[in-house]
């Protein structure tokens, strides 16, 4: 899940920055000391968006940097727990592919790709699954559940599923429900040639 949040921290200025403005000052520093970095609270910190306030200077004896209380916007990525996704996948390898849903990657295992039984491909790094012939590979475009987060102090490992309805290669879930609607078609169709039973209005 993406948010957007208010932070507030001390941000230390160095003197070879004293010729910038504050703000953009400090709008170089957060980006440099948060973007790109994962927090088991907060997910991954994607991008520094507005300075909201930068403080006046304090000076620590013995350094000659000064030091500001600034707020700012933040957004950041954190999986959740059954939470839907879409993304593309990377990777396709014996045991499962790996799916990158914005910053991170997702592992789908082969037992989580079809109800079908799959097998692998290695010439042409492919999964297959054996009675409906689908395939998944690298550049494919898919919907996901996440069923399993796991956080750790410095990274994060994600599980995913394509077996649950509604979700899988998006080619899959297109046919998937022409087929559903071609099926239910033709019951509606004969209904209407039988007319309606006794005592039904016309």
């Amino acid at each position: 899940m993406y948010r957007l949040t208010t932070l507030e921290e001390t941000v230390r200025i160095p003197p070879d920055m004293f010729g910038e403005e504050r703000k953009d000052a400090v709008a170089k520093i957060l980006r440099h000391t948060h973007e790109g970095l994962w927090d088991k609270d907060m997910g991954f910190k994607l991008i520094v968006t507005d300075i909201h306030e930068v403080g006046k200077g304090r000076v620590i004896p013995g350094d000659g940097a000064s030091y500001h209380n600034a707020s700012f916007d933040i957004v950041t990525y954190l999986p959740m727990l059954h939470e839907v996704v879409e993304g593309e996948v990377a990777e396709v390898l014996e045991f499962g592919a790996f799916v990158r849903i914005g910053p991170v990657d997702g592992l789908v295992h082969v037992s989580q790709v079809t109800n079908d039984f799959i097998s692998f491909d290695k010439k042409n790094k492919v999964l297959q699954a054996k009675e409906t012939k689908r395939t998944l590979k690298e550049g494919d475009r898919v919907r996901a559940r996440i069923v399993t987060v796991s956080l750790k102090k410095d990274n994060v490992k994600i599980g995913l599923t394509l077996r649950q309805p509604g979700l899988g290669k998006l080619e899959w879930i297109v046919e998937d429900r022409q087929k559903k609607e071609g099926k239910e078609e033709p019951k509606k169709q004969e209904k209407e040639r039988k007319g309606p039973k006794k005592g039904e209005k016309e």
